[in-house]
């Protein structure tokens, strides 16, 4: 991590009365749209949101799943997703703070989809792996991971990421990273060189 963690919580909070405002980028729409569409949670299900910013992922699934538990790092993000829910009337969510290697999910909760949209390439490699690992400890039956990633070799002179605070991962890394952690990759949407979504689901145990 190019920032410790509170750098980047306070970072977003600074931004966070105008962050969806900023996020204008077609790639940013795309993968929130195939995140939500990809994780698809039933009635009964229990989805849990990370990096969950202002709510963009979080609120769209509230509609579809029993609860959806947002989580993330800055407090000025989860008041604003908390203000939207209250604004649209939308229940069944709730906001509050964690993070990739702590998710802050309540002991007894049992989760049935993860999902996460550019949240994880602040993260470094050996981080991600360690932040996945915990996920998957969570023991949902999907994960869905949309985020700036490499499909090929980046341009430098073009980057989609903030070089100084970002750390973005090849897509074989995060493949990787789901295999070791008992998943496989059921799709992978390539939005963009440099932007995709991955879905990993639970592999069976033998």
């Amino acid at each position: 991590m190019k920032k410790s963690i509170d750098e980047h919580a306070e970072r977003f909070s600074e931004h966070a009365d105008e962050y969806d405002d900023a996020q204008d980028a077609p790639e940013y729409r795309a993968a929130v749209d195939l995140v939500v569409e990809h994780a698809a949670p039933g009635p009964d299900d229990v989805v849990v949101d990370l990096g969950t910013g202002t709510g963009a992922i979080a609120l769209a699934l509230a509609g579809d799943a029993g609860r959806v538990l947002g989580r993330d790092i800055s407090d000025g993000m989860l008041e604003r997703a908390a203000e939207k829910a209250d604004d649209g009337g939308i229940e069944g969510v709730a906001f509050g703070p964690g993070r990739f290697r702590d998710p802050n999910v309540p002991e007894g909760v049992d989760v049935d989809v993860v999902t996460s949209n550019f949240a994880m390439h602040h993260l470094s490699d050996a981080e991600k792996r360690e932040a996945i690992a915990t996920l998957a400890e969570l023991g949902p039956r999907r994960i869905v991971l949309g985020d700036v990633m490499f499909f090929g070799d980046p341009d430098p002179e073009d980057p989609f990421y903030s070089p100084e605070v970002d750390d973005p991962a090849t897509v074989g890394v995060l493949a990787d990273a789901f295999t070791d952690s008992g998943y496989a990759l059921t799709a992978i949407e390539m939005i963009d060189e440099q932007v995709g979504v991955l879905v990993a689901e639970r592999v069976a145990a033998a």
